[in-house]
């Protein structure tokens, strides 16, 4: 686990939410998990994100999340942090879902404001301050206002991370000024990373410190050209391989989570299966994805191959 909780470098760069694979029988592919896994260490990610938005958790169960998060820990061996995505409308059973994360070997949990209760601001602290309350591990909020319908208002924000296991931001609101808004007013080794792909660029660009994405499930290589040329103060050639990204982000992002998995089926690496109420791709969506992934060019994208190492 990460050790001190105020230990934060790491949460840089492109760091994927992985899909969770299904085998035809609809049972976790831990052997496709393992191919996922092992695509973004040899990006040079630093981390990765199991069980949450395009892991489709609300549709594992309790046994499903702990033996995905076990099998990623196992795979990754301290070569990447794991992050789980741990969070609920119910403080009781995000908190329950936090404990196991900690108990399945997380190093941190991602936890997502409150969906559909619609919980005041006052209500948001006091469900973060519960789970923060029940474990060790370091805890990464996550603001998404189009899926919970509540924002998590900066006032809110900055108080929470005045307390160190608080240690970073999934921002899904689509506000790019927010990092430059708020850097001043957040502890030094606190990090916001963009929540949204269309918009990453920017916000990295206004001060943000990663992305967590899911386009970098496809070109996990591209997404880190892009940040490396963004810190080098290479702004131009940031914007010139982001802008080969965007007719794939646009098919990716369109139908979350049934998008990325087709890209990846394309790309021999797992099963294009999803969870109902999530249903595969139609034939016109499949056709428009398999084209924005052929006219990636293979000397920006990196190896767009599948990894049959496993």
């Amino acid at each position: 686990m990460i050790s001190p909780l105020t230990a934060t470098a790491w949460l840089t760069g492109y760091i994927s939410d992985l899909p969770t694979p299904f085998d035809h029988a609809d049972r976790v592919d831990l052997r496709a998990l393992g191919r996922l896994c092992e695509r973004q260490i040899a990006a040079g990610a630093s981390a990765v994100v199991v069980c949450e938005t395009a892991g489709e958790a609300s549709t594992l169960s309790t046994a499903e999340r702990d033996m995905i998060i076990r099998a990623a820990v196992e795979i990754a061996s301290g070569r990447v942090r794991i992050i789980a995505g741990a969070g609920s409308n119910c403080t009781s059973r995000a908190i329950e879902l936090t404990r196991r994360a900690e108990a399945a070997g997380a190093d941190a949990v991602l936890s997502v404001v409150p969906y559909y209760n619609k919980p005041m601001q006052n209500g948001l602290y006091a469900h973060f301050w519960a789970i923060a309350d029940s474990t060790e591990l370091p805890i990464i909020l996550h603001d998404i206002p189009a899926r919970t319908v509540r924002e998590l208002a900066d006032d809110t924000l900055i108080r929470l991370a005045e307390t160190k296991q608080f240690i970073g931001l999934r921002d899904g609101a689509g506000d790019v000024t927010r990092p430059m808004r708020l850097r001043s007013m957040l502890p030094q080794n606190f990090r916001l990373m963009s929540g949204n792909d269309a918009t990453a660029l920017t916000y990295l660009a206004e001060g943000g410190d990663a992305s967590i994405s899911i386009i970098s499930n496809v070109t996990p290589d591209l997404c880190q050209a892009i940040f490396a040329n963004l810190r080098l103060g290479r702004l131009q050639i940031a914007r010139y391989l982001q802008k080969t990204l965007v007719p794939l982000e646009c098919c990716v992002s369109n139908d979350t989570p049934a998008g990325v998995k087709y890209a990846l089926s394309l790309l021999g690496l797992m099963d294009p299966g999803t969870r109902l109420p999530i249903v595969p791709l139609d034939d016109p969506a499949k056709a428009t994805l398999a084209k924005a992934i052929a006219v990636i060019d293979d000397d920006l994208a990196g190896p767009l191959k599948p990894d049959t190492s496993l």
